[in-house]
């Protein structure tokens, strides 16, 4: 009887042997493109924390700060209180909807362009070539036995690269508190026990990702690469071989050969083309130099079409254009196209226009998604009230009878003040007639229809109150506490609450 070991064939495997990627420079418009996209990147993560926004003296000057200690959260004149997080949940519903627009559209751009993995993957990459050279002198280097030259520069680059993934962990964290404060304390060693941890965890991940696992984050790791199917359809542009113009490959003397034969007569009969034209001999535009492979951070083969592996980045276009353009064919074998104009410019017809291939019904309604949950927004945030009430009624007592017969209970009222300055606002009952209300240090001989109370700029002040209605009435009347600020700008908040009273006997 024959075992499950013998029927397992011994060099079969599950799971393929990590190949390291060396990516060869090149130059061309992508190329620039995502130098640019790098550098403001970059600049705009490392800079904010140290922007200056004057808010006044009572509030923190920095213009974009996740103070979390006072649960604040600043972006330039925009503050977010804990209850408005709504804000913050529907910005990243817009960030996720825009993500599916882009790919709709333009593919996979934010995995080739802007995506944290990929900037800082493209600096390490640099900073690798700067030290070790270009791909053939890397591939040198990697098969070279240890010896000073190569231990001086891989002492060179790997601590470059955790230099870069420090920077990268104290930005971070400047983020949460003071930038120059908090830069003072971190190298005074006073900082606090979680930003050393903070600098450390993301010192590694940015190093282990960005330095040795690099494309393998890409492809193994990245959940959106299994997503971004449901997002393409037949006009998203992708990163695309022109199969029907390059093939078949030719170099070298078989090329030579193949371009003599069709020179001198290696054509058939005349009869024979008018009755199936495909016979045609043809010398395909790709010369098979591998250039697009070679500059491929993540290492495919395009011309195998559509991969998982491809982050669209169009580093092979700069490739093979400037390949193109020393062989003197047109541009372009690989590009920027759809698939669907790909079966056009393959039957040679002529593309789609970019506005009809752009304003289809998924991309609209993508947009009309994220537009308008961006307006709503906006909306919200030039008309949302810098005030806000919030009332809890006292439990234990219920009621007190006084000595006139009237009722009384018990508030305890929470006034927010979400300016960046001190105001004084007034609070009026509503709903209950023949109310009186005081303040606990007042005592009833303060009891007033309305009393002011003062609250420090960007925090809420809190106060006892009671309240005294007439004892005939309603066992639970509704009534509402409103609060209106008594300066220029004013603003008004309300919150419903209820007075009760003894059972009335009957």
């Amino acid at each position: 009887m024959t075992s499950l070991h013998e029927l397992s064939a011994p060099d079969e495997h599950f799971f393929e042997a990590r190949r390291k990627v060396f990516p060869k420079a090149v130059d061309g418009p992508f190329r620039r493109l995502k130098w640019a996209i790098m550098a403001v990147a970059l600049l705009i993560y490392y800079v904010t924390p140290w922007l200056r926004w004057n808010r006044g003296p009572w509030a923190p000057d920095q213009a974009v700060l996740i103070d979390l200690a006072h649960r604040r959260f600043y972006m330039f004149s925009i503050e977010i209180w804990p209850h408005e997080f709504y804000y913050v949940a529907g910005l990243l519903i817009m960030a996720g909807i825009g993500l599916f627009l882009v790919t709709s559209a333009v593919g996979r751009a934010w995995c080739g362009y802007a995506c944290p993995q990929t900037v800082w993957t493209d600096l390490f990459v640099h900073v690798e070539r700067a030290i070790d050279g270009d791909r053939n002198a890397q591939i040198r280097l990697q098969k070279a036995p240890w010896g000073p030259a190569k231990i001086a520069k891989r002492l060179a680059k790997h601590t470059i690269w955790l230099v870069i993934g420090a920077l990268t962990g104290g930005a971070w964290i400047f983020y949460f508190a003071d930038a120059p404060t908090l830069g003072q304390a971190f190298v005074h060693g006073t900082a606090p026990y979680v930003a050393y941890a903070t600098v450390g965890v993301l010192t590694a991940t940015t190093y282990i990702f960005g330095g040795l696992m690099r494309e393998q984050v890409c492809i193994y790791m990245c959940p959106w690469p299994r997503i971004q199917s449901a997002m393409l359809d037949e006009k998203s542009l992708t990163v695309t071989y022109k199969a029907w113009r390059g093939e078949p490959r030719t170099h070298g003397l078989k090329r030579e050969a193949a371009a003599q034969d069709l020179e001198h007569g290696g054509m058939p009969s005349l009869v024979a083309l008018a009755s199936d034209p495909s016979l045609a001999p043809r010398i395909g535009d790709c010369i098979d130099c591998n250039a697009c492979i070679a500059v491929c951070p993540t290492g495919i083969d395009i011309r195998e079409g559509p991969q998982i592996g491809c982050i669209t980045c169009g580093l092979c276009i700069d490739a093979c254009d400037g390949i193109m353009a020393k062989i003197g064919r047109p541009s372009r074998l690989i590009g920027y196209t759809t698939d669907l104009d790909e079966r056009l410019a393959a039957s040679g017809k002529e593309p789609l226009p970019v506005l009809k291939r752009l304003f289809r019904p998924r991309t609209l309604v993508y947009f009309g998604a994220w537009a308008g949950i961006g307006l709503a927004m906006l909306f919200a945030l030039g008309n949302r009230t810098r005030l806000d009430v919030s009332v809890l009624q006292t439990r234990n007592p219920q009621w007190v009878r006084l000595s006139d017969g009237s009722i009384r209970n018990g508030y305890t009222v929470k006034v927010r003040n979400m300016e960046e300055r001190p105001r004084t606002v007034e609070i009026s009952i509503d709903g209950l007639p023949g109310a009186s209300l005081w303040t606990e240090a007042s005592g009833r001989g303060g009891a007033s229809t309305r009393l002011k109370l003062d609250v420090a700029p960007d925090q809420v002040a809190q106060t006892q109150l009671f309240v005294a209605a007439p004892g005939s009435g309603p066992q639970r009347a509704d009534m509402a506490f409103t609060v209106r600020a008594l300066d220029a700008e004013g603003g008004v908040a309300h919150d419903k609450t209820y007075f009760e009273r003894p059972e009335q006997s009957q």
